[in-house]
């Protein structure tokens, strides 16, 4: 599932690019360059990428470990963390109250991360 990730987020990373490409020439698109929903557009774009490359990498390191509950919680959590996030972005970028939904990311990829950096060093 992990591979799967890896490579759906870097495809809608590519796509989120293309459309946010079409419209970037615009002085004040999204209230202009350094506008706060810009930057929250942004943030989601690279996070396809960023999160897609954490989850190869977890795909790789994956069969180096043992396998059990641990690396298969690690594994959704990563999935998680990376489907929520630029969800999480947009979200923001329209509705600040919506802030406390990076919770949802960051906490499943802070488990994802200890339990593979624990898992690594059995």
């Amino acid at each position: 599932m992990n591979l799967i990730a890896a490579w759906s987020a870097i495809l809608f990373g590519l796509l989120s690019g293309l459309v946010m490409g079409l419209f970037f020439h615009r002085e004040n698109w999204l209230g202009g360059y350094s506008s706060f929903k810009r930057r929250m557009y942004r943030l989601g774009h690279i996070s396809f990428f960023g999160l897609g490359t954490l989850n190869l990498l977890f795909y790789l390191t994956a069969p180096l470990l043992s396998h059990g509950f641990a690396l298969t919680l690690a594994s959704w959590t990563f999935i998680v963390g990376a489907a929520s996030m630029p969800i999480c972005c947009i979200l923001m970028a329209h509705f600040s109250k919506a802030r406390l939904l990076f919770a949802i990311p960051v906490v499943n990829l802070l488990i994802g991360g200890t339990i593979t950096v624990v898992e690594v060093i059995k």
